[in-house]
């Protein structure tokens, strides 16, 4: 069991959340690189224009030494830097609700 507090602040970011929309849907470990790209796509859907140049290198940056370490505190999300991966796994059902109505209600990438 999480905390609700836990999931309030893992979905309070909207680069980190949009990181744990995508890895939600996901089966097993993703590259960071496509973790990056989507929610660069993401970011720049929803301001309906795209994002400046070196916006993925920013990304990546804030994803790689800030959202992805702190997702990674809760036993659920697994980051590996040395291999450039992370994933969601065996996610507890308050996070699942959370995660599932949140990105319904954001629409990310729609």
């Amino acid at each position: 069991m999480v905390a609700l507090e836990t999931v309030f602040e893992l979905l309070g970011n909207e680069r980190r959340r949009y990181a744990l929309y995508y890895l939600y849907e996901r089966d097993g470990p993703v590259a960071i690189e496509d973790v990056v790209e989507t929610v660069e796509r993401w970011e720049a859907d929803g301001e309906g224009v795209g994002l400046e140049d070196g916006s993925f290198e920013e990304i990546a940056l804030e994803l790689q030494h800030r959202h992805l370490p702190r997702s990674a505190e809760v036993e659920f999300v697994q980051y590996d830097p040395n291999q450039n991966v992370v994933q969601i796994t065996g996610s507890p059902p308050e996070f699942d609700a959370f995660v599932t109505i949140a990105k319904l209600l954001e629409s990310p990438g729609e």
